[in-house]
């Protein structure tokens, strides 16, 4: 509830001279000052200013500190560890990135040799193949040969008989007689030769 300063004035009793105030033992004609800036309590209020500060500062010392420094330690404890065992890990990473480059440097050397021992291999069964062929080519080109060599002897043993024939009807067409075959054989032989 609210009172206003008529209110109050009415309903409080009258103050005389000598009294106090009850609960903070202020005369009573001294109300108009505020009593923290009364100079009359600054030694108290200093020294409960001390006992309230030196109260403080003992529980801060004894009891806050001691917490929050062992806070601060179970921090850096864990701050410690763990960039411990982030370098540990990165090492092992690096281990592990070096093993890999290694092994994928082996794969590659392997594949190259593979790769070439294919290439080998194929050039040889190639040239394996290529002997083969031309070895078959030339056996069918020796008997083409032989073939075309016989082909001309029979050719060339008949060519002798017709070239006699053909003389022979020449002669009897131009001469209107009949040569001998002794004598046309002759006759052809001398010129073939």
């Amino acid at each position: 509830m609210f009172v206003t300063s008529a209110f109050a004035e009415e309903t409080a009793p009258a103050a005389t001279e000598g009294d106090t105030h009850s609960s903070t033992g202020v005369p009573a004609e001294a109300h108009g000052t505020f009593p923290p800036f009364d100079p009359a309590t600054f030694p108290s209020q200093l020294l409960w200013l001390a006992i309230t500060f030196g109260l403080f500062y003992l529980f801060l010392k004894r009891v806050a500190m001691p917490r929050l420094g062992g806070i601060i330690d179970v921090r850096n404890d864990r701050i410690s560890k763990d960039l411990d065992q982030a370098s540990k890990l990165k090492g092992e990473a690096d281990a592990a990135v070096a093993a890999y480059e290694q092994e994928l440097a082996e794969a590659k050397k392997n594949a190259n040799s593979i790769g070439q021992q294919a290439s080998d291999a194929a050039k040889a069964e190639a040239e394996t193949t290529r002997k083969k062929i031309e070895a078959e080519l030339d056996a069918k080109l020796g008997e083409a040969e032989a073939r075309i060599s016989s082909i001309k002897a029979n050719a060339m043993k008949e060519v002798g008989s017709i070239a006699e024939d053909t003389a022979s009807s020449i002669v009897e067409a131009l001469v209107g007689g009949k040569a001998s075959k002794t004598e046309v054989a002759a006759a052809v032989k001398s010129v073939a030769r």
